[in-house]
């Protein structure tokens, strides 16, 4: 009985098809893997003897999957197929349950994998985390830990972000600080977007102990896909300072926004920056300026190694110049 049950199972298995997904190409060339996104003109194809590999949307002839995918053929609107099966060049068919509905590849603008509640949501994001501890004539103790992350449903588009630096010499704190950001995009269109944002910051060692800043503005994504983004904007910003010895004082400021990143050599490395450079509307300072530039390596598809430098820099301010670097290099996950 067991040699008979294993039997039907290995006559079974050998009969059900892989539920590989497949795309061919204009060229004739066919190829095997799991479709894991297509947006901004590329499809990623996730295969086993290549990584992931990223098609140019307008080069696919046809493709098939028997997995559920979230297919968008609006900026804002989309169906779940629960299979796609190949049709004739540039075109795809898609199985929703009733009737097939065979549709060209031009009109399609996204494909994702459904999530359980909001079918359409996009969640990206990172943790990194660094530590240096040196044991000499001076002990010295060094942590940094910061997180990004974004998620985006329908025409809205969540964004934070937070880090937290501390070190200590021979038991003596040097830095101790950490800042927290949370903004909301609103697009107005596929590229333009409206954003709202508000930054927090704290200090227990400088003068200034407290930086609170609330700004709005326009902005525009020229780009964001499974290869990397880039966004620019312009804020209208009011800061409020707050200094140890308990002295306030508050401005506004226009400022100019950057957030980019890019995958190279197959998504193993990607190289990061982000930034915003002010200008004051009335004579505290010249500018400020605070900016994040780093390479981030990929060891496994969620864990990563980075390598970070910031600068922070407050020039002209009636309260002294502020100018700091600093460099850090840890681990993290990616998501």
């Amino acid at each position: 009985m067991l040699s008979r049950t294993l039997l039907c199972l290995a006559v079974t298995c050998a009969s059900t098809p892989l539920l590989a997904d497949t795309v061919w190409l204009k060229n004739g060339d066919r190829l095997s893997g799991t479709i894991k996104l297509f947006d901004g003109g590329k499809l990623l194809l996730q295969t086993d003897y290549g990584g992931a590999i990223a098609l140019d949307w307008k080069q696919i002839k046809t493709l098939e999957s028997k997995e559920p995918l979230l297919v968008k053929q609006g900026e804002y609107t989309g169906e779940v197929a629960q299979s796609l099966q190949a049709s004739d060049e540039g075109k795809v068919v898609l199985s929703e349950g009733g009737a097939p509905k065979t549709v060209e590849l031009a009109s399609i603008q996204q494909i994702i994998k459904p999530k359980p509640v909001i079918t359409d949501l996009v969640w990206k994001g990172n943790i990194d985390a660094a530590v240096d501890f040196q044991k000499a004539e001076n002990d010295t103790d060094d942590y940094n830990l910061a997180f990004k992350t974004s998620a985006r449903h329908d025409r809205w588009r969540h964004n934070a972000k937070g880090e937290y630096n501390r070190e200590s010499q021979d038991d003596v704190v040097s830095t101790d600080n950490w800042s927290a950001e949370y903004s909301l995009d609103y697009f107005l269109t596929d590229k333009f977007f409206w954003d709202g944002r508000v930054n927090y910051k704290r200090d227990k060692i400088e003068d200034l102990s407290r930086e609170r800043t609330v700004g709005t503005g326009p902005g525009y994504q020229l780009w964001d896909d499974e290869l990397g983004a880039f966004k620019v904007g312009a804020l209208l910003n009011r800061t409020d300072y707050q200094f140890s010895n308990g002295q306030k004082e508050n401005f506004y400021a226009v400022a100019g926004t950057w957030d980019y990143n890019r995958y190279l050599v197959g998504k193993k490395f990607e190289f990061f920056t982000n930034g915003e450079l002010g200008k004051p509307l009335s004579g505290v300072a010249d500018y400020a300026l605070d900016v994040e530039v780093g390479l981030r390596y990929k060891v496994t598809d969620w864990a990563s190694l980075n390598l970070k430098a910031e600068k922070d820099i407050i020039s002209g301010s009636n309260d002294g110049d502020v100018d700091k670097t600093r460099y850090t290099a840890g681990f993290g996950v990616t998501w």
